[in-house]
């Protein structure tokens, strides 16, 4: 279970707050870190497209608690928003990772953004992803050769580059180099990274402590896609099932007690609707046999009468599950952002999909879904510009509890991917930033909520 101070174990023994009444989830620090540090990968070679292969920077992909201060934070398939070959999509032979993070959350008041705490993050670790078995990587493009040169015989190291796939295997090979991580969790004893994986789509298992992989979690076939592309319009147009190119594996989270993992399709599969479609999927996996369940969740925002993508899944406990939902605008592309959102749904006595097919059946069957934090609405009413919003809210944990006025409250982290650009279009700073938001017990409408540290 956690760790606490006396000051928190007093209040927690008096039992859950509930009684006491509700309170606004507050927005209580903001961190940024520099997107043009280097992490400690010593990669420090340049890639493909002349960008620096130990940049720290597009780390919000994912964010995972370990303990105290510390985190770990989850890159994507690398800096691909700087062209270089379109053949490719511009992906680069940046070699997938994550960071262990300090984030130093203190009760002073902020004379920056007017906040009662203030978030410092520095890096602490990078640990580099490889394979001990051999991968299937692509040739040559540009005179740039595909298989990275940091490769060993026992160090096989995954890519983000998407023509690292064997051709002779029309559909997704775990023996594929080509690595899009998205989501990341910890096992509950802290030695196993679970990392998800939009090719694939898999859910990979890591050595915290190496970066080696371990176990292989194979997702069920109607997932996936039969036809693979070194482009994401190639796929798309080649396949009638499956993921969405870039918009596969996206959100993971796991269980308090550690044994089920939920994984989340950025957006509908092709058979039920496709990106702009409104029923997406929820996999609950088994982490003890393996064993899958699909649930239909639905992106369809009413005041906004549209369909969003989501980003994250994070687990309350054994039952209910946290949903970011966010447009894709705002500080990334120099357009006003308008969506980003948490909301809840519960998984108790939900339809099971997985026979299912289409966006007419999987609506009938969707899991209900109450709005928990308003994101954007909190951000504007700490004075953050629609246009300095991060585009890409993506990385969403649970952290230590503080008190304030006090009462103990819970801490949520939300994290942005900055696309590896320090600077965004219409020349503003794009740096890493974290938010933190406190929250009570009342906040969740009589859900039970199990924060355990996972790692210590």
């Amino acid at each position: 279970m956690r760790k606490t101070s006396l000051a928190l174990a007093a209040a927690l023994a008096l039992g859950t707050l509930c009684a006491a009444p509700a309170q606004a989830i507050d927005l209580i620090a903001i961190g940024k870190l520099s997107a043009t540090a280097s992490d400690f990968s010593g990669q420090t070679g340049t890639l493909e497209n002349g960008v620096r292969g130990d940049l720290l920077g597009g780390i919000g992909s994912g964010l995972a608690w370990i303990g105290g201060t510390r985190f770990l934070a989850l890159p994507d398939r690398g800096p691909n928003a700087t062209s270089w070959n379109s053949s490719l999509d511009d992906t680069s032979s940046y070699i997938p990772r994550f960071h262990e993070l300090d984030l130093v959350l203190e009760q002073r008041a902020d004379a920056a953004t007017g906040l009662p705490f203030t978030l410092t993050p520095s890096l602490v670790n990078t640990t580099l992803l490889y394979s001990r078995g051999a991968l299937k990587y692509g040739g040559t493009v540009g005179g740039h050769a595909a298989v990275p040169a940091k490769n060993d015989a026992t160090h096989f190291y995954f890519s983000g580059r998407s023509d690292n796939f064997d051709p002779a295997t029309s559909s997704a090979s775990s023996a594929d180099a080509r690595l899009d991580p998205e989501g990341i969790r910890l096992s509950r004893d802290g030695r196993v990274v679970y990392i998800s994986d939009e090719y694939g789509p898999y859910v990979y298992a890591f050595d915290r402590a190496s970066g080696g992989r371990g176990r292989v979690i194979t997702l069920p076939a109607n997932l996936a896609i039969a036809g693979k592309a070194a482009t994401g319009a190639a796929e798309i147009a080649g396949n009638t099932s499956g993921r969405v190119a870039n918009k596969g594996m996206e959100g993971l989270a796991i269980s308090p007690d550690g044994k089920v993992l939920w994984g989340f399709m950025q957006s509908p599969l092709i058979q039920d609707g496709g990106d702009g479609g409104r029923m997406n999927r929820i996999v609950r996996i088994d982490l003890a046999s393996g064993a899958t369940k699909q649930f239909a969740y639905d992106n369809w925002l009413a005041d906004k009468s549209k369909a969003y993508n989501s980003s994250e899944l994070l687990a309350l406990n054994d039952h209910e599950l946290l949903v970011l939902e966010r447009d894709g605008k705002g500080l990334g592309d120099d357009s006003k952002a308008v969506v980003k959102r948490i909301y809840k749904v519960d998984t108790t006595g939900a339809t099971d999909v997985s026979k299912l097919e289409g966006e007419a059946a999987l609506k009938a069957v969707a899991m209900p879904k109450t709005l928990f934090l308003d994101i954007f609405s909190k951000l504007v009413a700490a004075g953050i510009g629609e246009r300095d919003i991060p585009a890409k809210l993506e990385g969403m944990t649970f952290g230590q509890d503080v008190v304030i006025g006090g009462k103990v409250r819970h801490t949520l982290y939300v994290g942005n991917d900055n696309d590896f650009l320090a600077t965004a279009p219409g020349g503003r700073a794009n740096p890493n930033q974290w938010f933190v938001f406190a929250f009570d017990d009342a906040d969740l409408g009589g859900s039970p909520f199990v924060n355990q540290i996972f790692g210590n």
